[in-house]
């Protein structure tokens, strides 16, 4: 038995609660900007993902236009900062509706740090920054994708592991889920893709081939 939504008949804001249930979790791009009088912003969006790969490219969606847009579309540059779970009650707070005249840096107490190639500064307790320049924004009825080339990642060394990529419990990402719930570092699965090649006699509908689930995993 299932409950059926229209979205023309449930009412947008009833129908997007519905859609930010269901698409969990989602990660959270912690956006910093500069406006063009200089002032520095600070917001977390929690539509994100990578859009392409060579180029490097990032997408976060701005539901409706809000000063981190407003600030991009001006100045053409952005930083995307990991949030991370020791930073929860930060992140929360820099999505308060502030005035665009001030900076979340400022009134939640957030250390900056300068960016190598990009104006608007890094979030200096985040362990990964992203720098962007704007590539486009496109109108999608009452919100705007933005899409920005990665010219330069910085990560915290700390959560490198021995084969030189970031380990996921070092990080410790906060997500997003429905509601005013928020996700942590999840239980890890690990199984390899299935080469076309080995695939006769390799998999069974209902059979589990991969290990138990964990709490994160290192590399060391």
């Amino acid at each position: 038995m299932r409950t059926d939504f229209d979205p023309t008949e449930t009412g947008h804001h009833r129908f997007y609660k519905l859609m930010t249930s269901v698409v969990v979790p989602r990660p959270i791009a912690w956006v910093s900007s500069r406006s063009a009088e200089g002032v520095d912003n600070l917001a977390p969006h929690s539509f994100f993902t990578v859009a392409g790969v060579s180029p490097p490219v990032v997408q976060f969606t701005s539901v409706g236009r809000k000063d981190s847009l407003r600030n991009i579309e001006a100045t053409g540059e952005f930083v995307v900062c990991l949030a991370s779970e020791p930073l929860f009650e930060q992140v929360n707070a820099t999505a308060t509706n502030f005035d665009h005249t001030t900076s979340e840096f400022d009134t939640v107490g957030l250390a900056r740090e300068p960016s190598l190639l990009v104006a608007p500064p890094r979030v200096a307790a985040s362990p990964v920054a992203l720098e962007c320049r704007l590539r486009q924004v496109i109108e999608v009825g009452d919100c705007f994708l933005v899409l920005g080339d990665v010219l330069h990642a910085a990560v915290d060394e700390d959560t490198i592991g021995e084969d030189g990529l970031p380990v996921l419990d070092r990080l410790r990402p906060l997500s997003r889920l429905g509601r005013d719930d928020w996700g942590l570092c999840p239980e890890v699965r690990e199984i390899t893709r299935i080469p076309v090649e080995e695939w006769p006699g390799h998999f069974q509908p209902g059979a589990t081939r991969d290990a138990p689930p964990r709490a994160g995993r290192s590399s060391d």
